[in-house]
């Protein structure tokens, strides 16, 4: 169950000052992430040494520990490798195996009962968490009223986000089946259409080709475009050729559903609010007082929509982190604004804001994982009040 965060940002948060920004080039994450890609050009007879150096540093002179920590590093390894053979998902392997070894350290500072039963818990952490929960594609069930609805009226409106295509996967055809199952009025799209190491590769932009060409809703489907370094300029005209995906960009559509008119909004997304509202503020004042939808790809815009006569935003960019600990949630969120923004469902004066966890996976050398944060898509039913009416705000999620 999901629960509604009310957010008192009546102060927006001034970022003009700032040089570099989530979803950017050149922004910390983006450096990061490229700086690890050069790990994966270590051959793999040098790659097998430093691992087991590294077993030998933390178990040193206890040779039978260093084997078996050196084990199970090479089956983290194996069983990254694994990944696009059993077309998981399509990542380096050499980046996160480090990463996954340099993380058991610690626990290998335990006592020897511990140690080995602590590194036997992290090969089955492994395993889930990159082979199992990516593939987990969860449907959140949403509702809304509004006065702007006549009553007995309903809309259902699907979102979805963050698909990141690498290769198809098991993950893109339960998608599929989904979209088909549910039979929603319209489908909204949050941007990122590729994963961010395959946003130029000829097999990739065809096969999400075929994934969009399924997306088929009675009143269509509307997209925008998400983060400058995913959705590339030159290669989004080549993705949405010849499908019937309305691509939004800083404009207002006007859509009807049994003579009852709403507005869908689409903002390119510059990860820039300051530079992003005064077109935001254009939109809002050629509005109709119809109920309004915002598309943008990321979270950090909803404290400026909150200030216009928009009723709902959706937006994606975060993957809620990808990895959430227990009580605790992720520890970073690709957000100007921090760990405020995460995903779900937020109240920020009268916009209500969903941010998904999407449905596809971070890029270039970030592990392919997910962890206590499964890939989702949100089915929103929007009504008109009743005299019935509680105001409640239910939500629900399933699993494929």
């Amino acid at each position: 169950m999901n629960e509604e965060r009310v957010l008192n940002l009546d102060n927006i948060q001034d970022f003009t000052r700032r040089k570099h920004f989530p979803g950017t080039l050149n922004n910390e994450f983006d450096r990061i992430l490229r700086r690890f890609d050069d790990i994966e050009k270590i051959s793999s007879s040098l790659f097998s040494v430093i691992l087991f150096l590294l077993a030998t540093f933390v178990t040193y002179p206890n040779y039978v520990q260093t084997l078996i920590l050196f084990a199970f590093f090479i089956a983290d390894w194996l069983l990254l490798l694994l990944l696009p053979v059993k077309k998981i998902s399509f990542g380096p392997a050499k980046p996160p195996a480090l990463i996954l070894a340099i993380l058991r350290i610690p626990f290998a500072l335990l006592p020897f009962p511990l140690w080995l039963a602590s590194q036997f818990l992290g090969t089955l952490l492994v395993i889930y968490g990159f082979w199992i929960e990516p593939q987990r594609l969860r449907v959140t069930y949403q509702k809304l009223e509004t006065e702007k609805f006549p009553k007995n009226f309903s809309l259902r409106v699907l979102h979805l986000g963050d698909l990141h295509l690498e290769r198809i996967t098991q993950r893109e055809k339960i998608l599929n089946e989904w979209i088909q199952r549910l039979q929603p009025d319209i489908i909204l799209f949050s941007g990122d259409f590729l994963n961010l190491s395959y946003n130029e590769d000829p097999v990739a932009i065809q096969q999400v080709r075929e994934i969009l060409k399924e997306w088929n809703a009675p009143l269509g489907t509307f997209a925008v475009t998400g983060s400058e370094a995913v959705d590339l300029e030159n290669v989004v005209p080549l993705i949405l050729d010849g499908i019937p995906i309305r691509w939004l960009k800083n404009e207002t559509v006007i859509v009807e559903k049994d003579s009852t008119p709403f507005a869908i909004s689409g903002i390119t997304c510059s990860h820039r609010p300051f530079q992003d509202e005064p077109i935001l503020q254009k939109l809002s004042e050629n509005l109709p007082n119809v109920f309004s939808i915002l598309l943008y790809h990321s979270p950090d815009l909803a404290p400026n929509a909150a200030r216009y006569s928009f009723d709902l935003m959706l937006a994606g960019h975060t993957h809620g982190g990808q990895v959430c600990f227990p009580l605790i949630g992720p520890l970073f969120t690709a957000s100007l604004y921090g760990r405020r923004f995460q995903s779900g469902r937020y109240q920020i004066r009268d916009l209500v804001l969903y941010i998904t966890r999407g449905i596809g996976l971070e890029g270039k050398a970030a592990p392919r994982v997910r962890f206590l944060c499964p890939p989702e898509i949100i089915l929103w039913e929007i009504q008109g009040i009743t005299n019935q009416s509680t105001n409640e705000t239910p939500s629900m999620e399933k699993n494929s």
